[in-house]
Formats: C-alpha cells, sequence, structure tokens
C-alpha cells in the first residue's frame, strides 16, 4: 500500500463521513451551503497565498479535509428529491390515500406473487404538476397491454407511504427504498390504468427495446426460458425473470456475485474489446482511438446492464483502468478505486448506503490488498495448478474483506465457496464470451443456432454445478448473530492481523490482541444485554396470531398449529430470533389469558369467548371476533386495546372510533406494526 496517495485517502474518508454525516443529522441546506463556501474560499486564500511555500502548512490540510466533509454533506443534502417543491409527499400528508396521477415507467422490477412492478417517475399529481420516484404495483388479476420502458400511464389507485417494518428486526425495506430516492408505492388495477400514446424516449427506453429484441429473439428459437434468465442475468444485468429457487442455490453455493453484473463482468468486456482492437497500431492516436472506443463500449454495457450501482461502479473503476493502459501511464489500483468512489458518490451519494455498492468495494480492495499476501505462500510452478491457486486465493481475499459485511445483513455464510469458485470461474470467461457474441448477433436479428445451443448448454451445466454445491445443506452456516459493534470489531481483527502478517512488529500484535479482545468483549456484552431483556411482542401478520413471550435467549411462541410446527420457515420469526441472540425454548397453542410481568393480557377470537370478570390491562383481539367494545367497557376499562393483522378492517375501524371516544390508547399492528410489552 505505499503507493497509496494518503491525502487521497483522508479526503475520501472525510467525504465520506460527511455523507454519513448529513444523512444520520438531516442539517440545513441553507447551513451547508455557506460553510461550504467558506471552505472553498478559504481553501483558495490560502492556496494562493502560500503556493510558493516549499512546505505546506497545517492549516491548508485541515481546511481541505473539512471542506471534503461539508461537500459530502453538501452532496446528500442536493439529492434529496423531496427538497423539490413539486415532489409528491409535500402535497400528500395521510399515509393512504386515494390518487390520480400520471406516471413514466422507468425501470421494470422484480415481480411479486401478487403485483407486476415497476419504477416510476410521477410528472402529474391529481391534475396538478408533480415529481419524485414512485413504485407502480399492478395487480396480477387483471389484464394489461405490455407496458414499456418510457410509457405515460394514467392511474388511479391507493397511494401508500413507506412505513417501518411491521415486524421486530426485519429488513426496513421502506428505509431500503428512501436510499433509492422511492418514498411510497402505488397499487391499482388494469381497469384504472390508461395507457398514453406518448413515449419517453430516454437513454432507458432505448436500451430497453435492445435488451427486449435480443431476449425475444432469443426466444423465438427456442432458446430454454431457465437458462435463458440467467444469461440475461449474467450479460445484460437483468435479474427479474430469475425463479427464485435458481436465486436461493447461487446464494447457497457462494455464487450469487456470478447473477449481478460486476467487475468480473465489466473486466472480462475490457480484455474482450481489447483484443478485437489489437488491428490498430499502439501509436500515440491509435492509443487514443482505442481509449475512446473501449470506454465508450464500457458505458454501452453499463446502461444495457441498468446502470444498477455494482455496474456503475465496476464501469467507473476499469474505465480509469482504461486510461492508464492506453495511455501507458502506471496504474494505481487503491487510487483508482478511491477516484471510482469519489466519482460514483458525487453523482449518486445514495449508493453509499446500498449494499451491493458495500460489498462490491470491499471484495475488491480485500483482493487488490490481500490476495497477494496469500499467494506468497505457495508458488506453484505448473501453470495449471497456478491458475487454479489464483482462483482459491482470490476467493478467499473477496470472502475474508466480504464475511463480517455479508453476517450482518444475511446472517449465513456458505461455506463451499472455494469449491464453487473453481468449478465455475474457468468456465464463466467461456460463458461469457460467447454470450457476449451471441447477444450482439440476436441485436442484428441474427441467431447462429450451433453458437446458441452451446450457450444454452453451458449455462444447463452451471446451474447444475450450482445446485449440486448449494445440495449440501450441512456447509451452509444459517442464523448467524452479528450486530454493527460486532462487525466493526469483526474488520478491526482482520485487518490487524494482516498488518501483522505482511510485516510482523510488537506493536502490530499488541494491535491485533487488542481488536480480538476487543470482539470478544463486545459479543460478551451483546449475548448479556440479551440475556437480561425481557418482552412480550404481538406480531403483525395478516393470516395468523403469533405471540412470542422472551426471558432472556429463552423464547415462549403462542401460536395455531400450522405456525408452531414451520418456524423455521417464518422469516418473521428467524429475523427476531437471530438479532436478539436467542431461541424458540417452548411451542404452545394460544390461549385466552397471559400475564406478563404485571399486565394480565386478555385474548378474544374469533369464538369472541371470555371470561367478564377477569378486566384485564390489556385487550388483545384475534381473527375479527363479533364483540361490541362499548358494551364490554361498561363494565370495565383495559388500559389499552391491541388488534393485530388478522381481523378485518371494517372492524378495526368501528373498534379504533369506539377507543377514541373512551380514550383508550389503540394499536393497530397492521398500521403501526408490532406491539411490545
Amino acid at each position: 500500500m505505499k503507493a497509496l496517495q494518503f491525502p487521497l485517502v483522508r479526503i475520501t474518508l472525510c467525504f465520506v463521513f460527511g455523507i454519513i454525516f448529513s444523512q444520520i443529522t438531516k442539517p440545513n441546506l441553507t447551513l451547508v451551503i455557506i460553510l461550504l463556501c467558506l471552505g472553498i474560499f478559504s481553501l483558495l486564500f490560502y492556496y494562493f497565498k502560500n503556493k510558493n511555500d516549499l512546505i505546506q502548512k497545517p492549516f491548508f490540510g485541515v481546511t481541505s479535509l473539512c471542506t471534503a466533509f461539508l461537500l459530502g454533506a453538501f452532496t446528500l443534502c442536493i439529492s434529496n428529491q423531496t427538497l423539490n417543491k413539486n415532489h409528491y409527499l409535500r402535497h400528500i400528508d395521510q399515509t393512504e390515500n386515494e390518487i390520480s396521477t400520471e406516471l413514466i415507467i422507468k425501470e421494470k422490477l422484480k415481480n411479486t406473487l401478487n403485483n407486476d412492478r415497476y419504477v416510476t417517475e410521477m410528472i402529474l399529481l391529481n391534475g396538478k404538476k408533480s415529481y419524485g420516484k414512485i413504485i407502480l404495483n399492478i395487480r396480477k388479476d387483471s389484464v394489461l397491454a405490455t407496458v414499456e420502458i418510457g410509457s405515460h400511464l394514467m392511474v388511479d389507485g391507493s397511494f401508500y407511504k413507506n412505513r417501518k417494518p411491521n415486524n421486530p428486526n426485519q429488513c426496513d425495506y421502506g428505509k431500503y427504498l428512501e436510499n433509492q430516492q422511492i418514498y411510497a408505492q402505488i397499487y391499482a388495477d388494469a381497469t384504472d390504468i390508461k395507457i398514453n400514446p406518448i413515449i419517453d424516449k430516454s437513454i432507458s427506453y432505448y436500451a430497453s427495446k435492445l435488451r427486449n429484441k435480443i431476449i425475444k429473439n432469443l426466444e423465438k428459437s427456442n432458446f430454454n426460458k431457465t437458462e435463458l434468465s440467467v444469461v440475461v442475468a449474467l450479460i445484460l444485468g437483468q435479474q427479474q425473470d430469475i425463479s427464485q429457487e435458481v436465486i436461493r442455490d447461487y446464494q447457497y453455493a457462494g455464487a450469487v456475485h456470478v447473477l449481478s453484473v460486476s467487475g468480473l463482468h465489466v473486466g472480462c468486456i475490457l480484455l474482450f474489446v481489447t483484443f478485437l482492437l489489437t488491428p490498430i497500431p499502439n501509436t500515440k492516436r491509435g492509443s487514443i482511438i482505442k481509449l475512446v472506443l473501449v470506454i465508450l463500449s464500457l458505458w454501452i454495457f453499463g446502461i444495457l446492464a441498468g446502470l444498477a450501482p455494482s455496474v456503475v461502479r465496476s464501469v467507473t473503476m476499469f474505465s480509469f483502468v482504461a486510461v492508464g493502459m492506453f495511455l501507458r501511464r502506471s496504474i494505481n489500483i487503491y487510487n483508482t478505486l478511491l477516484v471510482s468512489a469519489l466519482l460514483i458518490l458525487l453523482v449518486k451519494p445514495s449508493f453509499l448506503f446500498d449494499i451491493g455498492f458495500q460489498l462490491s468495494y470491499v471484495a475488491l480492495f480485500f483482493i487488490v490488498w490481500l490476495q497477494p499476501l496469500l499467494t506468497s505462500i505457495w508458488t506453484p510452478e505448473n501453470k495449471i495448478v497456478k491458475y487454479f491457486w489464483d482462483i482459491i486465493t482470490v476467493s478467499f481475499a473477496a470472502q475474508i474483506g466480504t464475511f463480517p459485511l455479508s453476517i450482518y445483513y444475511f446472517h449465513q455464510f456458505p461455506g463451499l465457496f472455494f469449491i464453487t469458485n473453481i468449478v465455475i470461474l474457468p468456465g464463466l470467461s467461456l460463458i461469457l464470451g460467447v454470450g457476449v457474441i451471441v447477444m450482439i448477433l440476436a441485436a442484428f436479428n441474427v441467431v447462429w443456432i450451433p453458437l446458441m445451443k452451446l450457450l444454452e448448454w453451458s449455462i444447463w451445466l452451471l446451474n447444475k454445478i450450482i445446485s449440486w454445491v448449494a445440495s449440501f445443506e450441512d456447509f451452509i452456516f444459517k442464523d448467524l448473530s452479528l450486530n454493527s459493534y460486532m462487525m466493526w470489531c469483526w474488520y478491526l481483527v482482520i485487518i490487524g492481523i494482516i498488518i501483522w502478517f505482511k510485516k510482523p512488529t510488537f506493536k502490530k500484535l499488541t494491535f491485533s490482541l487488542i481488536a480480538i479482545i476487543g470482539l470478544q468483549l463486545v459479543t460478551i456484552y451483546a449475548k448479556y444485554d440479551s440475556q437480561k431483556n425481557s418482552e412480550f411482542i404481538v406480531f403483525s401478520k395478516k393470516k395468523v396470531t403469533i405471540i412470542t413471550e422472551r426471558q432472556g435467549n429463552k423464547v415462549t411462541l403462542y401460536s395455531n398449529d400450522s405456525i408452531l410446527k414451520t418456524t423455521d420457515d417464518n422469516l418473521a420469526l428467524k429475523s427476531y430470533l437471530v438479532a436478539n441472540f436467542c431461541k424458540i425454548e417452548k411451542k404452545k397453542a394460544l390461549s385466552n389469558l397471559f400475564y406478563f410481568k404485571d399486565k394480565k393480557i386478555l385474548l378474544i377470537d374469533s369464538s369472541a369467548v371470555f371470561i367478564e370478570d377477569e378486566k384485564p390491562d390489556i385487550l388483545l383481539l384475534t381473527n375479527s371476533p363479533k364483540v361490541n367494545l362499548e358494551r364490554i367497557f361498561q363494565s370495565w376499562k383495559p388500559e389499552q386495546v391491541v388488534v393485530d393483522a388478522t381481523n378485518y378492517k371494517t372492524y378495526i375501524k368501528v373498534w379504533r372510533e369506539t377507543c377514541r371516544k373512551e380514550k383508550i390508547p389503540f394499536h393497530d399492528t397492521s398500521e403501526k406494526g408490532f406491539y411490545k410489552l
């Protein structure tokens, strides 16, 4: 890392910290602009005043770092689309509302069981000019003509703002959407949608048309649907049509990165285009022509792949690599990573919070930093053995680097990742090469059957290998608990050990040991903190009632027979158990009476049977019981009424109004999320 310019590292870190600070504190934009202008003015003033000094004064360096910090905060602030006076959030106060709007289709998302989903841009709201990205959900039980990218739709539908997760410790999908500048969703039937003949012909439109043309030509040639969906993901970056079973196999085998266009794919494109341009002489003019053609090819590929964060990152980075290659300048890969990250975050600062972006950069950094150390352990003389040894070391470097981040986000780790990479990476180069040729030919309405069949068979074999590796479920480590503090401690341990191995000293060994002790202390505290907690939770599930009572790391589950038998497949329960370092100790059927701490909880279900003399502190209503709360409240009044998501909405509306009149707190889990006592 000696070649790494540390001023660039410090500036990048300050810029990133500025983005994080802005995300957490939401500072005033005017104040940030004033401070940034002062910072820039100070930099210019001291630069011109002291530019002839041989030794740079410390104040200039400090001012540079502060300015980078403010620039990061400013970049995220101005990227916030809600600042626009026409943004739809400024005109809709309610969380749920019926609206009439005009939308432009921008991107096709993966469908759910009930809805076709699109990312859209709003241009009209209830007849008035509007602005902002929003997700459109079109119910599948209705028929609608094909909707293509760039189409204008007139939609009458239900508007829902993003909400926090309904159940404890679940993935916050609403927060993820907000990082993409999406703050709400619309649900509509096809009968409530009219397609405007106007088409917004942007770059995305033409890229989508070309992708659809390629896919249709391959479908006409009887390309197997399952294999085609994988090819489209590998080369065009579109995962919408891949089945959940195939994605699960790739996850379990540690090869899910293959389905996302990333540095591996873009690097292959760079080498492929460079090979095609070999006849052009390496003169000054020829090098410039090559550079322009290579960069143009990379960005065309990026646009075709949908400009996802991983694609943008990879194309940007390899564009810098291409500059170094063709202008005959030395390539410092660390500086390339930093500059590409800075450029991406300047344009899209919210990418910093994208999981794929984080994993990509961490993996690349560790490959560059750690892989040489791993290869130095053994140097095979045989070229074939060396090739596979390089694959193993690259795989281990990437997995070691992303291990804490992967566990933190996904709570699982594929133990056979190195076998997967040894088997598939050599063949992947062939698949990508053949795939690119097949796609180019299909774009010109030419499908050469022998080449297409070779690609189809290769993908079939790839899927079989992945499925075989994924079948060894004993090597898939699931439900691993890791909080953010533990994750950072893991990185301190990993970095400390690598630094010590690179050049052993007593100070580095001491740092590594302190990091290991810190990790142990943080882990012990997390488990201790879990042990001393106790809570009673009513989950928010539409079809079933789920209640948990936790004492330390032991959980008692109350529900119906179907849930009690399938707890391992219940994502809401698994997320809660993993995040809180606990496990289900007992499983019991629902009862009408619960006691937790000093509270008595009465449950009334569809049978509407209860003991009137109980006089509980909390009344819990499930499965739409036919009860008259006004009559109940004449006998006794609970401290709070809780209703879960199994109740009819019409019943909930009546109960809410009754509680409002009686001034009794009312908690609806379908609206407010889980209830915790």
